[in-house]
């Protein structure tokens, strides 16, 4: 997809229309282009593909999710020990607690850039591979319904074309993403369910001015 900036579109019409000026009157008169605007980025994380693969990649990094959350208790359980131990503790074991909890955050500190730059990386591959996929099936829809010009009004990119204005029946987002997701035949994942609530489990009764947990 050619990605034409909106001051280069204007420039290149104005030369358009210069020219045609100075064309003589028998030649044919030059059809008025056909703009249409796509939040590109939006179209290729809406489409089912990505977001079964965005799916598949959250599940692959649960278990640094995981050891993340218990290294943070753990961190959380020897700040405190320390706090309130920290005066009856031996010179020993106040050294020996305050050497686990600086591993332990180092080792925290390791595994989540770790898993950051993987994730990074991973989300960049996994986007790549369907915007691919999405930038061909945009340039077959543009040309199927004539379109000279394409914008990319995706916000926050860099170099953003400036959109002054764009008329709602402009948009092909959601066109494109719906010939994008009849043309893989992945279906649409499965609405997100909330998770039950887990029943309290039953215990006795506390004692008569026992503070419940």
């Amino acid at each position: 997809m050619k990605r034409v900036s909106v001051f280069v579109a204007v420039l290149a019409s104005g030369f358009a229309l210069s020219a045609a000026a100075q064309t003589p009157a028998t030649s044919a008169s030059t059809a008025a282009p056909k703009v249409a605007v796509i939040a590109f980025q939006a179209a290729v994380t809406s489409t089912n593909e990505f977001q079964r693969d965005f799916g598949d990649l959250q599940k692959k990094f649960e278990p640094q999710r995981t050891q993340l959350k218990t290294l943070s208790d753990e961190v959380d359980t020897l700040t405190k020990q320390l706090q309130a131990q920290g005066t009856t503790l031996s010179d020993a074991d106040r050294a020996a607690k305050a050497k686990t909890l600086d591993d332990k955050k180092k080792q925290a500190q390791r595994i989540a850039e770790d898993a950051q730059n993987d994730y990074q990386q991973a989300m960049q591959d996994t986007f790549g591979k369907v915007a691919q996929k999405v930038d061909g099936v945009l340039n077959a829809y543009a040309k199927e319904q004539g379109f000279t010009v394409v914008i990319d009004a995706t916000e926050n990119q860099q170099q953003a074309p400036l959109v002054l204005y764009a008329a709602p029946s402009s948009d092909i987002t959601k066109a494109v993403v719906d010939a994008y997701n009849a043309k893989s035949g992945v279906p649409a994942p499965p609405p997100a369910v909330p998770a039950a609530p887990k029943p309290a489990a039953a215990r006795p009764s506390a004692p008569k001015g026992a503070a419940s947990k």
